[in-house]
């Protein structure tokens, strides 16, 4: 009987995210295509480098409200017409805003592009905004914040940036307002909110799917190409990094009492991509320490130790600096010894990486990239995330070939760099960090404060 040698696998070749062509319309719009064969459903992205600050303090929240309205009635057609115009042209539509700013998708099957542009013109430069409709989202963002304080996870976010942004700063309060500012708005405010910072200036438009027979920019500079231009220049405080509290290491409990579980939100300063050194190491960390059921901080509290469900880290880069972030619940009765274990775990990485944990982590995020931007939905999310950065996607190849050439040593010194900026010593327990708590503050607090990690305050949601 004859037996066939296994055939040796070769390494995969370098990978590329694919190529953009770019155009500039006159008006300021900055418009990206990437032809991606056989995706016959386009994505088309807008990024509008809309700052939270550029809220009016008093009416935090309007550009959560203007986002969700913008299809709702233009003026040529009711909420009800538009929102059939969508179906008919098997267009969907969302629109959202966040630290980064203002993003718009669209998909559409390519046949109906056109007529998804100037569905898209109308979003951007007629809507109406009836009161009624406004209204509507009003209640509805009410009745989200009501629902955000009583599920733990969010509610161990608000009290989070509350803890770790100073009191003055628009990052230390919810993205979509609060009770207060979110009441008080109307359907002039958010009107008056559109027309002062929804304007083609600055802002980017990205298609990605198959566009072979297709002439895009003649496409979108048909549709958009009327835009109000706006300001030349967007204001500066959405590239400035948002204050830290001085008193932001600390722990804070939220109380529940009664809670069978407890949910931890546990962070601190982390780098931006335009960090010393380079990017590539960051993402590596956030997996080896928490970025998947092998990582450490699962090997321990869910494998060993079964207190949790699973609980995730990763390093979460802004415009200007970042978070190192770290959530999930345990089980009510293994909150002292969990939170215990989980400081240590954070701070191991004082203490090195192997070149096993290296590996694997930078395995997975480079070979894993070619399946997560097969799409033209990812490539324009990509895309359009990289542009309010005040970036290219060729940050993303070049970040994935700079990725396989991490090492220990690098993603040792990596580590120390994000340790020393953020003030975390391992000698000192609790230095650095931002410590959340969810849970049964009573049942707890004297482990908690056994452990020696800092400050213990109490909070009671009433």
């Amino acid at each position: 009987m004859s037996t066939v040698s296994r055939p040796e696998v070769a390494p995969p070749e370098p990978w590329s995210f694919p190529a953009a062509s770019t155009t500039t319309l006159p008006n300021g719009v900055t418009l990206l295509t990437y032809d991606v064969p056989g995706q016959y459903v386009l994505s088309i992205r807008v990024g509008l480098p809309i700052s939270l600050t550029d809220e009016p303090r008093e009416l935090e929240g309007v550009a959560t409200i203007m986002a969700r309205t913008l299809d709702e009635g233009t003026a040529r057609h009711s909420a009800e017409e538009f929102a059939r115009l969508l179906e008919r042209k098997g267009v969907s539509f969302g629109a959202g805003i966040g630290d980064a700013g203002l993003t718009m998708d669209l998909d559409v099957v390519k046949g109906n592009v056109e007529d998804a542009l100037d569905l898209l013109r109308q979003i951007l430069t007629e809507p109406v905004f009836p009161d009624p409709e406004v209204a509507r989202q009003v209640r509805t963002r009410l009745a989200e914040i009501d629902q955000e304080r009583a599920v733990a996870a969010n509610r161990g976010v608000i009290e989070f940036v509350k803890t770790l942004f100073a009191e003055d700063e628009r990052a230390s309060r919810p993205v979509g307002g609060t009770r207060e500012t979110v009441t008080a708005i109307s359907r002039d405010d958010v009107a008056a909110f559109h027309a002062r910072h929804v304007v083609a200036s600055g802002s980017t438009v990205v298609v990605a799917g198959d566009l072979s027979g297709l002439d895009v920019p003649t496409l979108v500079e048909a549709a958009l190409g009327g835009w109000d231009a706006g300001p030349t220049e967007r204001p500066s405080a959405i590239t400035r990094s948002a204050k830290l509290a001085e008193d932001r290491c600390r722990i804070v409990f939220v109380d529940r009492p009664g809670s069978v579980q407890t949910e931890f939100v546990i962070g601190a300063p982390g780098p931006d991509r335009s960090v010393e050194g380079g990017w590539a190491p960051y993402p590596v960390i956030g997996f080896v320490v928490g970025g998947s059921p092998n990582a450490r901080i699962d090997a321990v509290l869910r494998e060993e130790k079964g207190y949790t469900y699973g609980i995730r880290s990763s390093f979460r880069p802004r415009r200007s600096g970042g978070l190192f972030l770290t959530a999930g619940s345990v089980r009510g009765d293994a909150t002292v010894e969990s939170l215990r274990l989980l400081m240590e775990l954070l701070t191991s990485g004082c203490e090195g990486f192997s070149d096993k944990e290296v590996r694997s982590g930078v395995d997975f995020i480079a070979k894993t990239a070619p399946g997560r931007y097969a799409t033209a939905d990812e490539v324009a999310d990509e895309a359009v995330t990289m542009a309010l950065d005040g970036r290219t996607t060729q940050f993303t190849t070049d970040n994935l070939r700079d990725l396989v050439t991490v090492d220990a040593e690098r993603l040792d010194a990596a580590f120390s760099r994000f340790a020393a900026a953020a003030g975390i010593d391992p000698d000192q327990p609790g230095s650095g960090w931002t410590i959340v708590l969810v849970g049964d503050a009573a049942e707890h607090m004297s482990g908690i404060q056994g452990l020696g990690l800092g400050t213990v305050t109490v909070v009671h949601d009433r």
